[in-house]
């Protein structure tokens, strides 16, 4: 029943989608070529990784973090840093620095650390991680290979944030005022990193290639070259999949069946870690009573979207998490009732409100899947009296919208469909939610101002106590499902498929790609 009902709303909303292909030439046997920013968890012609929201599976072959989460995203482990240790009143973290070089010979010492760290908590650099580092009191580099960073107040997310901020070289951009690093053509021209690949060449919009950096740390890598290929879809990155063009790609749901049982494959699945949600702008008048959103919750039969678009590889998710230890007794499931919907729009005025004004439900997923999704809520709203229209732009565009300072249209993201990490570490939706947060500081793209959600969160990411860390995390999803933030949706599988022909390659779906210990020097190609 719930099959045909989805049917239904893609018939009404007309919005089914396919994908063309493309191909190029195949690579030779000591490349490994792969759609690597494919899908919701890439950045395409991203090449900053201070302004990275996603595509981390690239950016940390060439780049890399103090510490890095293991390809389970089970444990954070050293990546740059040997070790580390914590003080007791978590407030001093004191790293031991790896012995290496950059790829243009220079040694890599705790000046670029504590360089990068600075850079990165300065907002006229354009770095996102500004406000997610504002707990950082001092950096101190005591000697070349030592860090020490201490902080004005124990925050529970500092390692996992500190997994993303990929290191960055004090001589090649010292000279550089940071407002011009955003624009700068360094990152797409002449990057420098430490990791097991070295950056060659960009091809504008097409591809962009590594070379083996021959005295990796972690050993000589076993190809000699990395390519990362562009493609306009999904579609068409399988396409070049199964024309040998490429070794590896993220792909949709459908595309991950048809490839099982195929033996030249490998279908790799996994939990995607990113709560997906519809945004709900706190500067738009439409969405500050709470009715609405709880409105908006009833008309959307999410189950039935689960089992038809995403094959039931999906969990409801009734606040930001779905984990059963973050999840605690007494939440409302919000079950599909479009009656309830309708009552709850009518006390609300929504008639007054907005009536059947057309609203812009904004998003960066451009899949035919993404597009199915959209179809069907865009009916289902439809049908409790919601009029949006679905708008789907490339992930600059949208970041460009919603990030704006100053004053922004409001009105074109209204309503956006967007997703968010919610683990390994449960502190990743903080800086989506918590009022301290709001752009530029964060990434409080909705402008939400809710005081019990971001007391929530601040306790949770101050707690300490290991007994006491879930129990501060369930909070936060009691506050969420009470006052709705957002429209919470769904924590969905994601797929990848891999030609049997690499030899020890890692790939996870990552929140935005991880990054986690992938180990590229290991990847080899029959």
């Amino acid at each position: 029943m719930r099959i045909k009902t989805i049917a239904r709303h893609l018939t009404v909303a007309g919005l089914l989608l396919g994908g063309q292909a493309t191909s190029v030439q195949a690579q030779d046997a000591k490349t490994i070529a792969g759609g690597f920013d494919v899908g919701p968890g890439g950045f395409p012609k991203n090449f900053n990784p201070l302004a990275a929201t996603g595509g981390f599976t690239w950016l940390s072959t060439y780049f890399e973090p103090l510490v890095i989460y293991n390809a389970e995203l089970t444990e954070l482990e050293g990546d740059l840093a040997k070790d580390y240790k914590v003080s007791d009143d978590q407030l001093t973290y004191t790293f031991n620095l790896a012995q290496e070089t950059w790829h243009d010979g220079k040694p890599f010492t705790s000046k670029d650390v504590k360089f990068t760290l600075e850079l990165a908590r300065n907002k006229a650099s354009g770095s996102l991680f500004a406000a997610r580092l504002g707990d950082i009191a001092s950096v101190d580099a005591p000697d070349d290979r030592t860090v020490v960073v201490k902080l004005s107040k124990p925050n529970g997310s500092f390692l996992p944030i500190l997994s993303q901020v990929m290191i960055l070289p004090e001589h090649a951009l010292a000279a550089m005022p940071p407002e011009t690093l955003a624009t700068s053509t360094w990152w797409s021209t002449t990057p420098v990193g430490t990791g097991p690949f070295k950056f060659k060449r960009y091809v504008s919009d097409q591809y962009v290639e590594l070379a083996a950096d021959d005295d990796y740390r972690g050993g000589k890598p076993k190809v000699d070259v990395l390519i990362n290929r562009y493609f306009e879809s999904p579609a068409a990155a399988v396409a070049a999949l199964r024309a040998g063009e490429i070794q590896f790609t993220y792909v949709e749901p459908d595309d991950a069946v048809s490839f099982k049982g195929d033996s030249n494959f490998k279908v790799i699945e996994g939990a995607s870690y990113v709560v997906n949600y519809i945004g709900l702008n706190q500067k738009v008048e439409l969405f500050r009573d709470v009715r609405v959103r709880q409105a908006i919750m009833y008309a959307i039969d999410r189950n039935a979207i689960i089992e038809s678009l995403y094959g039931g590889a999906a969990k409801p998710a009734n606040c930001g998490y779905v984990a059963p230890h973050l999840l605690p007794q007494g939440l409302e499931p919000y079950a599909y009732d479009p009656a309830k919907a309708k009552a709850l729009l009518a006390e609300a005025g929504w008639d007054k409100i907005n009536g059947d004004k057309p609203i812009t439900l904004l998003t960066y997923y451009g899949s035919p899947q993404a597009a199915n999704v959209m179809a069907a809520i865009q009916s289902m709203l439809a049908e409790v009296g919601i009029n949006v229209v679905p708008r789907v732009v490339d992930t600059p565009t949208y970041n460009g919208i919603v990030y704006k300072e100053g004053t922004p249209d409001w009105n074109a993201f209204a309503m956006v469909y967007a997703g968010l990490q919610n683990g390994p570490n449960p502190a990743g939706i903080s800086p989506g939610l918590n009022k301290s947060q709001i752009p530029p500081a964060g990434f409080n793209t909705m402008r939400i101002e809710f005081d019990d959600l971001s007391a929530a969160l601040d306790s949770a990411l101050a707690q300490t106590d290991p007994a006491k860390i879930d129990q501060s995390w369930q909070q936060v999803c009691k506050v969420m499902n009470k006052d709705l933030p957002w429209a919470t949706l769904w924590v969905a599988n994601r797929y990848g498929v891999a030609s049997n022909k690499l030899r020890d390659f890692v790939w996870t779906p990552a929140p935005a790609g991880g990054p986690y210990a992938a180990h590229p020097e290991r990847w080899g190609i029959q």
